[in-house]
Parts: structure tokens; sequence; C-alpha cells
């Protein structure tokens, strides 16, 4: 890690990096005011509790694989490196619908590599865990150089109808191809889960459910919000202090904050319990994409690289949480 961070590591292990970014956005912009009338709310309501003005939802053509794809291929035209380079994708997603044809084989295929493939469910803390994965995987040399998509179509286990839930969620994916450097860009993972209030966010009713009884309505999303509120506001302040403090490093040394993408006032309150300097860039994706689940943490870096508020070299905190209630943290380098 730069900026004289602290990683202890051995003299021989390999040093990981994040080699490119990049990031794909489905064409369909949806603003708030197409939603009021059916979930019986307003523009005003929306903002004030979310901080959301649009978010993006995938035509048909947008499957969670098509996307995934799409932003993989951008991470490693944006590494300057070539699909062949690839030596294990790791797709994070809590929205695939095809759980024996992983997305992450799919990918894999289409860029013609016959290498070790698979999804990883963490809900929207699921890309963070995949990149820590992926930085223990090569700095053990299983493997050399890594992809990890964090891909999402929400929308197609939404209640469109459901007032808590309908204006929140999105689709989209993000990317990281991540390998090995001079020096140490990805910092240890500081991750965890709390199960026993897992129920604050589940699919209802189950796929079982429905499969023995359709007339309970198909699967979808549900939300207790305010209690998920409550945690991340109470305990991610510490899981990413945690994070910083692993590389040695203080909240002064961070240029930008990426938390996933849940609630603007969640991301506020978190930078509250940081007392972060000002000088932190704070991504809000979040405004104009919604909340995209796994796929939200890199795409929330990769809009923050391209509106240049963000430059290469600087130190990011990255920071994903939600169902499960699972939640990782670790520092980057940016690309």
């Amino acid at each position: 890690m730069d900026r004289g961070a602290r990683v202890m590591t051995d003299p021989d292990r390999p040093r990981v990096r994040v080699l490119g970014i990049g990031g794909y956005r489905p064409r369909r912009s949806v603003a708030n005011d197409e939603l009021s009338a059916v979930i019986d709310s307003s523009d005003e309501w929306i903002r004030e509790r979310t901080g959301i003005e649009r978010r993006r939802w995938a035509d048909e053509d947008e499957s969670v694989e098509m996307m995934a794809l799409a932003a993989g291929r951008a991470a490693i035209e944006a590494s300057g490196l070539s699909p062949s380079h690839v030596g294990m994708v790791i797709v994070a997603s809590c929205s695939s619908v095809q759980p024996f044809w992983p997305t992450a084989a799919h990918v894999a295929g289409a860029l013609g590599l016959e290498v070790p493939a698979f999804d990883m469910n963490a809900t929207c803390a699921g890309f963070c865990y995949s990149l820590g994965l992926a930085r223990d995987l090569i700095g053990s040399g299983t493997v050399e150089t890594v992809l990890i998509v964090g891909s999402e179509r929400t929308t197609d286990v939404l209640d469109h109808t459901d007032r808590g839930t309908a204006f929140i969620f999105a689709d989209g994916a993000g990317a990281f191809l991540v390998g090995t450097g001079p020096t140490e860009g990805v910092g240890p993972v500081v991750w965890g889960s709390q199960g026993t209030k897992g129920g604050a966010l589940v699919l209802s009713p189950t796929w079982a459910q429905y499969r023995n009884d359709p007339g309970v309505g198909a699967p979808s999303v549900r939300m207790e919000g305010k209690r998920i509120f409550r945690w991340a506001a109470e305990e991610m302040p510490r899981i990413a202090q945690a994070a910083v403090d692993a590389v040695g490093l203080t909240l002064k040394d961070v240029a930008v904050f990426v938390p996933h993408q849940a609630n603007l006032r969640i991301t506020q309150s978190i930078v509250r319990g940081l007392d972060l300097p000002e000088s932190v860039v704070v991504a809000t994706d979040i405004v104009d994409s919604g909340n995209t689940s796994s796929a939200s943490v890199p795409l929330a870096l990769e809009r923050a690289m391209a509106d240049g508020r963000v430059h290469s070299g600087d130190i990011a905190l990255l920071l994903g949480f939600g169902g499960g209630l699972s939640f990782a943290g670790q520092v980057i380098t940016v690309p």
C-alpha cells in the first residue's frame, strides 16, 4: 500500500493491486416522477428519504450475464491487458436466476477462457468479499490475475408497487481486474456478518413457498428499512475505521470513501460517524443510479474517476454492507 502504509506481509508474497476498473449502466434511466403514481409517492418524498433522483433499470436484453461481461471487458481494457491474462473470474450477485450455470462461467466462456469461475452471494457486500478473496488467492500464489464483477438485475425481484423498496433498487454491473504490482495496493479485508439480524432484508415468499402455492404471489424483496439504517449507521463506521487501521493509515490519508450505495442518508450518517476530513471525496452514485447491491461499490468508484474527482494513486476506502447482515471493507490504491 502507498503513503507509508504498514501492511505486514511476507517479503516474497506477491503484491496485489487493482489494475483496471470498468462498469456498465443500463440504458433506461427512470426518474422519481415515473414511479410516484404507482407507489403513491412523490419526487420530493423519495429524495428526502433516500437522496435518489433517478435509477437505472435494465431492458430485456440487458441480462445479469450481459452486463457482467460488459463491465468485465471494460475493466480488462482499462488495465491495458488482454483477456488471456485473466486467471480466474468471480461474479458477485444476489439476483442471478440461473444458479446451475454460474454467471462467472458465462463471462469466462465469452472471454474465451477455461479458468476457475464461480459466483459469490453476500448480497450488497459481495463485491468487497470477492475482492478480499482475490487478494488472498493472488497473495498465496494460487492465481496471478482475477476478474471480479458485481452484476445485478434487482428489478427482477422487486414488487413494483411496494412503497418501501420499488424506488430504491436498480440494475447495473461494475468490475475490477486485480493482479500484481511493485507495491501493495489492496489492503486486508475486514469482514463478517450478524446473521441473527438477517431478517431485515429477505426475499419473501421463498421460491419453495411460491412453488408449493402460487397464490402467495411471486417472491420479491422485503426490507425493514429503519432497522437496516440503524444497523449501518451504528456499525459501519467501526468497520470502515478497522479497514484503515489494517493498513496502518489514518483517515487523513484517505482521498475517497466509497460505501455501498444503499441510501444517501445512510452514507451521510456513516461519514458523520467516521468524522471524515472534508478533503475526502464521498461517492454518491446512488443519486442517479439507485441501489445496485453488489455492483454499487465498483460502479460508484468508476463514476468518481470518470467525473475527475478521483485520480490514479489516490487511496480509496471501500465499504460493502447489506443482507445477511453482511459487511466487508478494505483500502485500495486507485489504478
